[in-house]
């Protein structure tokens, strides 16, 4: 918490849930009953897209994933600025992922 406001940094231990959405699709009924091991589920999103990182549903960074002791990791390659300003959301975000209220816009995992 170095370089923080001593009134902000009391507030360090306050957990945020972080999610990363790969990807989104739309599917019929149909083609999701019948999916089965193997299937492979195209999504909008290119490989060498950025992805969005967000903090109880709001874009606070972005990032491209790389494995780090056998696990999935995100390296951040871009924060939201400096003065609060969003940052824009990824095309096939859903709307109101990038501002707004904190928890609209919730992204994988929430």
């Amino acid at each position: 918490m170095n370089g923080f406001n001593p009134a902000i940094a009391r507030f360090g231990g306050v957990s945020v849930r972080l999610s990363v959405e790969l990807g989104r699709t739309e599917m019929s009924l149909r083609d999701v009953l019948a999916l089965g091991e193997g299937s492979v589920v195209p999504l909008d999103r290119l490989t060498d897209e950025l992805l969005d990182v967000t903090a109880n549903g709001r874009v606070i960074a972005r990032g491209e994933v790389v494995a780090e002791n056998g696990r999935f990791a995100l390296r951040i390659v871009s924060l939201a600025g400096e003065e609060g300003e969003d940052l824009p959301a990824s095309p096939g975000a859903p709307a109101g992922a990038a501002s707004g209220p904190a928890g609209t816009g919730e992204g994988a995992g929430g």
